[in-house]
């Protein structure tokens, strides 16, 4: 969860400077926030059925 924590600080901060607005993106962002904010919490909710090596 660490590591997704800290690709999603990356993107953020790549982001700072970008204007979103323009040509569609602030919507394309959303949507992938949206999905990674999904596959999040699918994560903690298999996490207790998962093997760990």
């Amino acid at each position: 969860m660490r590591d997704l924590d800290k690709a999603m600080k990356i993107l953020r901060e790549s982001m700072a400077g970008l204007q979103v607005r323009s040509a569609g993106f602030k919507k394309e962002h959303d949507e992938l926030a949206r999905e990674v904010a999904n596959y999040s919490v699918d994560l903690l909710d298999v996490s207790p059925h998962m093997k760990t090596s």
